[in-house]
Formats: structure tokens, sequence, C-alpha cells
């Protein structure tokens, strides 16, 4: 019998040594190698020819030009909510392996068994795995959210050959796997959870899904630190990658997509867990600006662009005397860095000396912002507190600052002017180049190019 071969793969980013080394030399990380089994299981899969069909990836198929493939072949379908297909591009494609991550509680399974109950019930072949829970389990909670369970398969079982075996022999178009760091192969000698049961246990399943044209969905864990547990590599191996943002201190989550080989990678969903389940929050925009009936100093309203829509979300700050000789820095849902650059700028271009003060920032229900079109309400809101000033409630600002004290033009400034004008907003600050020609009624807007413009303008 040949020698099993020993691989040493770097958990951050997948890179393969073939002995053990302190560092990573792709990506620097110290003590992130993890010893990996190479063992038959990726490549079991492909010797049968029952699994082969035509028109998917990982079938034979002669030579063709690019003109000449046939995209109607592999048609989208929806999954039965519509946020979710917004996050994957516009619904499930055949053949595709698609990674759901997000902290414990978050509601994972639930979406998914949603999902699995009316895909089955309006006649989709449909197969639920499950490895961590017994099947009474999933059965109270179908019940207890009234969801249609006639027709869903279900299968409690960890090794994926014999899990293979069972959709081998039910032919489902779309089937879950809950979760992939509970499965094992009998042919990689090693606990399940570690590197190597999750490395193979992933490419037998995915190689399986590539070749019978069927839709798979893993259920993965999340590290202490939010980020997906197992090898980096697997992230490398599936198609689409989504995290379910959330927890248990607020009703919504909001569903980012992280990875996507069929859409785009910013786009996010919004869902409100309620006793029936995970619902589909259609206007984000309208809870996020739950506010007071009063106005308040450091709370503004700024308008984000999340994919391929608008989004308006509330921004408070707070400015406070610090009694410390480093005064502190808080952001939740900004990158703190920025912060700190962006009060230098305030400082030399607006004239507003504030190392002497402790600044909090926090973006309001649980929102993360990425880009920088929050700039220039994040800056007023600070000066909003700072001179115990509040902004006015029809108030709505966006816009990008440079280290000169310019304000750069945002992508979708037409597109976020629009929301804000449905939402009752009367007065917006926007960069001078966002300025439409014809604005909306009811809607005023000042175009500036300077900080100093925009402090004149409040």
């Amino acid at each position: 019998m040949a020698k099993s071969k020993i691989a040493y793969v770097c958990n951050d980013c997948g890179a393969e040594y073939g002995q053990w080394q302190g560092q990573c030399s792709a990506c620097k990380a110290w003590n992130t190698l993890s010893k990996v089994q190479l063992g038959k299981s990726s490549s079991s899969p492909a010797t049968s020819a029952d699994f082969r069909r035509d028109g998917y990836a990982g079938a034979t198929s002669d030579v063709q030009t690019l003109a000449n493939i046939d995209l109607d072949a592999l048609p989208r379908y929806s999954s039965s909510i519509g946020e979710l297909d917004r996050v994957l591009g516009g619904g499930l494609v055949p053949g595709s392996v698609i990674l759901v991550g997000g902290n414990p509680g978050a509601g994972k399974s639930t979406v998914l068994l949603q999902i699995m109950c009316n895909l089955s019930a309006t006649g989709k072949k449909a197969l639920y795995v499950t490895g961590e829970e017994s099947l009474q389990q999933v059965g109270m909670r179908a019940k207890r959210l009234k969801l249609p369970e006639q027709h869903l398969k279900m299968f409690a079982e960890t090794n994926v050959e014999k899990i293979c075996e069972a959709a081998q022999e039910h032919k489902p178009e779309i089937f879950v796997v809950d979760s992939i760091q509970v499965m094992h192969s009998s042919e990689v000698p090693s606990a399940p959870g570690s590197v190597s049961q999750v490395r193979e246990s992933a490419a037998y399943l995915i190689q399986y899904a590539k070749q019978t044209n069927t839709v798979l969905i893993l259920v993965g864990h999340v590290t202490k630190e939010g980020n997906l547990a197992g090898p980096k590599v697997l992230e490398h191996m599936i198609d689409c990658f989504v995290m379910l943002e959330g927890g248990s201190e607020t009703k919504y989550r909001i569903l980012r997509g992280q990875k996507n080989r069929f859409g785009a990678v910013n786009e996010i969903g919004v869902f409100a867990m309620t006793e029936q389940g995970l619902l589909e929050v259609k206007n984000p925009s309208a809870i996020f600006l739950a506010r007071e009936e009063e106005d308040s100093p450091g709370s503004l309203v700024m308008v984000l662009w999340e994919g391929t829509r608008p989004l308006l979300v509330e921004i408070q700050a707070l400015v406070d005397s610090s009694p410390l000789g480093n005064p502190r820095r808080v952001t939740v849902g900004l990158e703190q860095n920025r912060l700190a650059m962006l009060l230098a700028v305030l400082h030399r271009h607006g004239g507003l000396y504030m190392s002497d003060q402790d600044v909090f920032v926090n973006v309001v229900g649980g929102v993360k912002v990425s880009e920088t079109s929050a700039d220039l309400a994040l800056l007023l809101a600070i000066v909003s507190s700072f001179r115990d000033f509040p902004l006015p409630k029809d108030l709505v600002v966006f816009g990008e600052i440079g280290l000169a004290g310019e304000i750069r033009p945002v992508p979708g400034g037409q597109e976020r002017i629009i929301e804000a004008a449905k939402h009752g907003f009367r007065k917006a600050i926007v960069p001078r180049a966002n300025v439409p020609k014809n604005a909306p009624d009811g809607l005023e807007v000042i175009g500036v190019s300077k900080l100093t413009q925009a402090l004149e303008a409040i």
C-alpha cells in the first residue's frame, strides 16, 4: 500500500508546505500551520459514472467558443426568500456551493430550514442533512415555525460517504449539510473538526455537487474573532460565502456577502427574528431610522450604498472632555483609524481642536460601515456633539473627505438623494459634484466642495 502523504496547511491563507515551520511564508502569520493527511476521499466521487451528467462544471465536454456557450442551460431559481436572492445575485444556481457562516444563535439553521421546507413544498427535491441536531429537534423547530414539512427529506449523518450515497439515491436538487465542522471521512485518520477532516469532507461534498448539478449549502462555524472556523482553503473551494451577522442583543439580522462568483460581494439582506422565524425586512431604512422625537446633539442621518440599493442609517457621536492624558477614540460600526484621520482633518481645516476630548461614535442598528461616504456625516455629528448644537431631524448628509479638506463625490449620488426624499427629508448636504440638475420636490440640496463650507451650512 502506498504511504499516505502529509502536508501542512496555513489556517489563515491556505498555503501548503511539505514540512512544518513556525511562520507561513505567504501571509507571514506565526503558528498557523496544521497537519493535513492527504487521503483519497476527494477523488472518490469522480470514479462513479452514475454521478456524471452533461452541461455542468466537472463534466467532460468538447472545446467550444465563448459565444456558443448556452447560458440558459443552468437557469437560476428563487430560494423563496427575496433578501437571500438579492445577496446571492438573483437566486440559486444549479451546481453552486454556498457556505453560510454566523455566530451561534444567529439563525443559520432556522433560515435554511425555512428555505428547504418552502422549496420542497413547491416541488423541488430537497434533502436536509443534520449532523449537530437530532431529527426530533429539527422537527420541533419546524412545527414551532409552522413550516410546510410534508415533502422535505431529512437525514441525520456525519459520514460524507454515506451522505453522498443517500443523495445519489434520492437525487435532490438542493441539499444542506449542517454543519461542515462535524462531518468526517472514513479515509482520513483524524478526528472530526480537524483541519484535514474539514478540508477533505468539504472537497468530497463539493465534488459531488459539481458532478450532479446540485445546489449544496454548507453551514460553517465562526471563531470568537468573528472569522470562519477551519482552514482558509475552505473559502477558496466554495462559490459563495455569506455571513449572518447579529446576536441575542437585537432581533435584526444582516446577511452579508463575503464572496460570490455569481453576483456582487457587497450586497446585504436584512431580516428580523420573530416567532415565525427569520422574516424579510423590505424597507431596511425604516428600522434604522427609529429616532427620538426631540432633536439631540450628535445625531445625524447618512446615506450608505449597500450592493445595489441606498440605505439610510443614523450615526451618533458623543464628545466629552477627557480626564486621561491619552483621550479615547471608540468606534462601533466604523474603522477606528479613519476616525483618527478625520479628527486631524477637522483640526487642520476646520479649526476645531479635540486632542483633549474623548470621542465615541456609534452606527445605530449594528450596521458596519465600510465605505467612505460616511466621512462627512461622521464629522458633522462630532461637531454637533462638541458644540452641543442639535442638527435638524430632516437633514441627511453624505460625502467623502480628503486629507486636504476637500469633499469628494461618491458613487450613486442621484439614487441616494432620491431615497432620502422618499423618507421625507427636506435638506441634504452632499458633494458639489453629486448635486443633481433637478432635485426632488421638497428637498433642498446643498453642494459643498470644502469642509469649511459644510460647517457653515449647519
